[in-house]
C-alpha cells in the first residue's frame, strides 16, 4: 500500500485546511442547498421568512424540466454554440501562436498583449463594443465588411439565421487571444534540439508544424477544449450583452444559463421559479461531466490503439 506517511499527512493538513474549508463553504454548502431547493414547490413561499413550513414536491421540478421543449431548445443551442466556438478558436489560436512564435521576441510580446485585451475586457465594455459591431445597418461589420463586399446589410441581433453566428463570433473575439497565449507558452516549452534536428534534416515549414509544433501543443489543446466547453455551457454575459435576458427572435440565441435566468427571475420571462431553475442547473452539470468524461475516455482508447 502506497501513500503519504501519517506524519507527512499531519504536516500537510494545516496547509490543506483553508482550502478544504473554503471548498465546503463555497461548493458543498451551495450544492446541498441547491438540491434542497430543487425539491421544493415553486408555490410554497420559500422566500417568505414568516412561513414555518416548506412544501416539498420530490422530483416534480425535474419532470417539468424534462417535459419543457424550451429547455431542449436551449440545450441544442448551447451545443451548437460550444462546438462552433471550439472548432473555430482552436485552429485560429494555433495559427496565431505559430505566427507569433516566428516573430522577434519584442514584437511577440507586444502582439500577444494586444490579443489578450479582449479576454481582459469588462462586461460593460464588451456590451458597448458588441453593440457597435452588430447593431443594424450602422454596425461596424455591415459598414466595413458586408456592404463593401456587395451584400445587403445583416441585422445580426434580430435575424434568427445570424443570432447564433453573432454569439460564436463574440466568443471567438473574446477567447482567441487567451488560447493563443496558452499555445505560445506550449511552443516555447518545446526543446530547442527538435528545431535543430528539423533544420539539419531540411524539413519544410508544413512538416515542421505537423511533426513538431502540433505534437507540442496536443495535450494543451485538449485542456483548452475542456475549458472552452465548460465556459460555453456556463456562458451568460456574452448573450446578455447582445440579447438582454431574452433568447432573441424565435429563441435562436437562447443558451442554457440564459434560460435558467428566465425561469428564476421575472427579468427574464416573468417567471419566478427558483426551484425549477435549480433543478435545471443540477441536471445540466452531470450532462457536461458525462460528455467530458466520454471525450477523455475516447482519447485514452485512441492513444492505446
Amino acid at each position: 500500500m502506497t501513500g503519504l506517511p501519517k506524519k507527512s499527512f499531519r504536516q500537510l493538513l494545516p496547509l490543506l485546511l483553508p482550502f478544504l474549508l473554503l471548498w465546503v463553504l463555497f461548493w458543498v454548502v451551495p450544492l446541498v442547498m441547491g438540491i434542497d431547493l430543487s425539491l421544493q414547490s415553486p408555490n410554497s413561499g420559500f422566500l417568505d421568512p414568516q412561513l414555518e413550513t416548506v412544501e416539498y414536491v420530490g422530483t416534480e421540478n425535474y419532470k417539468r424540466t424534462l417535459n419543457d421543449p424550451k429547455f431542449y431548445k436551449a440545450l441544442s443551442n448551447t451545443f451548437v454554440y460550444v462546438v462552433g466556438s471550439v472548432l473555430c478558436i482552436l485552429p485560429l489560436a494555433f495559427l496565431l501562436a505559430v505566427s507569433l512564435f516566428e516573430c522577434q521576441r519584442i514584437l511577440r510580446g507586444i502582439l500577444a498583449f494586444c490579443l489578450l485585451i479582449p479576454g481582459l475586457a469588462l462586461p460593460g465594455a464588451m456590451s458597448k463594443l458588441f453593440y457597435l459591431f452588430f447593431h443594424g445597418r450602422e454596425g461596424v461589420l455591415n459598414q466595413y465588411l458586408v456592404i463593401p463586399l456587395g451584400f445587403d446589410p445583416i441585422n445580426w441581433m434580430m435575424d434568427p439565421d445570424f443570432i447564433m453566428l453573432s454569439l460564436i463570433m463574440q466568443s471567438i473575439w473574446r477567447w482567441t487571444g487567451v488560447v493563443t497565449l496558452f499555445f505560445l507558452c506550449a511552443l516555447e516549452g518545446i526543446p530547442k534540439w527538435h528545431f535543430e534536428v528539423a533544420k539539419l534534416e531540411g524539413l519544410s515549414p508544413l512538416s515542421k508544424i505537423r511533426q513538431i509544433l502540433i505534437p507540442g501543443v496536443r495535450k494543451l489543446a485538449l485542456f483548452v477544449a475542456v475549458f472552452l466547453t465548460v465556459d460555453g455551457v456556463a456562458s451568460f454575459s456574452g448573450a446578455y450583452s447582445l440579447l438582454g435576458g431574452s433568447g432573441g427572435m424565435m429563441d435562436s440565441g437562447l443558451l442554457l444559463v440564459t434560460y435558467v435566468y428566465q425561469v428564476a427571475f421575472p427579468g427574464g420571462s416573468g417567471r419566478f421559479d427558483l426551484p425549477g431553475a435549480a433543478a435545471m442547473s443540477l441536471m445540466v452539470a452531470p450532462m457536461v461531466a458525462a460528455f467530458l468524461y466520454l471525450v477523455l475516455k475516447i482519447r485514452v482508447l485512441l492513444k492505446k490503439g
